[in-house]
């Protein structure tokens, strides 16, 4: 769902500790909602990561602009600290990326399509939980590589880096080396052994100055089209759709609903590479392209 401006383990999960402490520490919290629920506010949470920070920032303006309190709890970190989060109740609504969350839940499912996959992820979520309409945009992992190394190799397609002579050094985040669609995958599905640099923040800066041969990036990431690399095509499906889904509290989801599943309704994939360019080349806020979004899709205040 991935460019992903990651916080160290210890960080996000230090974070995750705040979150508990605060709802713990609330004299209005309901040990069954965690708290801000219980004050009226709707807690909606991100990851540590521009792109999820600005999604979240779009469902906050619009529930906002429908009249809702609404408390911000940004840039948590990886999904195995907000999870627990999210579960207890303490974050009531989250941006979520449909593959990556249900192979979190289900590492065995074979669900592979965008349809098989939110429906797969509705009946893995724990309860409690409820999955509002998906939206058309995506932001999931791909297997990227250099016009240079892609036209020097003749890659189109994930399998065709067996046919590459000498070792091969993929990038990405840390929690890749364990990922079902990581080096194990690769060897699993497609026969690839690959070695693995775990690259973090600096993934696609590695891949073009040549340290690692492929690169784990999302698809939604500008610099695909602003570097021209190419993105291989994945033809035994290792890697699952992962559309843009907002993961909400069962008790407030009929109450946001119909707020929540507008904005999923706009967020296109070209919507989601434009307000991804807004912020990592335009430099703009997240509050900022959140409003000009909402605005733009007859959505704002």
């Amino acid at each position: 769902m991935n460019v992903k401006r990651i916080l160290p383990v210890a960080a996000a999960l230090a974070a995750a500790s705040l979150l508990t402490a605060c709802a713990a520490d609330d004299p209005l919290a309901d040990p069954e909602t965690g708290g801000d629920e219980a004050a009226g506010s709707i807690v909606v949470g991100s990851q540590a990561y521009y792109s999820n920070e600005i999604i979240a920032e779009i469902y906050a303006q619009a529930l906002e602009n429908a009249g809702h309190e609404v408390d911000r709890q940004f840039t948590i970190g990886e999904r195995e600290a907000y999870m627990p989060e999210v579960e207890s109740g303490a974050i009531t609504l989250f941006p979520e990326y449909t593959g990556n969350l249900l192979q979190y839940l289900d590492s065995e499912t074979t669900a592979r399509s965008a349809d098989d996959v939110y429906a797969a992820l509705e009946e893995a979520l724990p309860d409690g939980l409820t999955a509002l309409d998906q939206a058309e945009a995506t932001d999931q992992d791909s297997y990227t590589v250099t016009r240079a190394f892609a036209d020097e190799h003749d890659l189109a397609s994930i399998a065709d880096l067996a046919d590459v002579s000498g070792s091969l050094t993929l990038g990405g985040p840390p929690e890749l080396a364990e990922r079902p669609y990581g080096p194990s995958g690769l060897e699993s599905v497609y026969g690839i052994e690959v070695d693995f640099s775990a690259t973090g923040d600096t993934t696609v800066e590695d891949l073009l100055a040549g340290t690692i041969d492929v690169a784990n990036v999302f698809t939604a990431d500008p610099r695909i089209q602003t570097e021209d690399l190419v993105v291989l095509e994945d033809p035994e499906s290792l890697i699952l759709a992962s559309n843009v889904v907002p993961i909400a509290s069962t008790a407030i989801a009929d109450e946001i609903a119909s707020t929540i599943n507008e904005v999923s309704a706009a967020l296109t994939p070209d919507a989601l590479v434009a307000l991804n360019v807004a912020s990592s080349v335009d430099e703009k806020s997240s509050p900022d392209i959140a409003e000009e979004w909402l605005t733009s899709n007859g959505l704002g205040g």
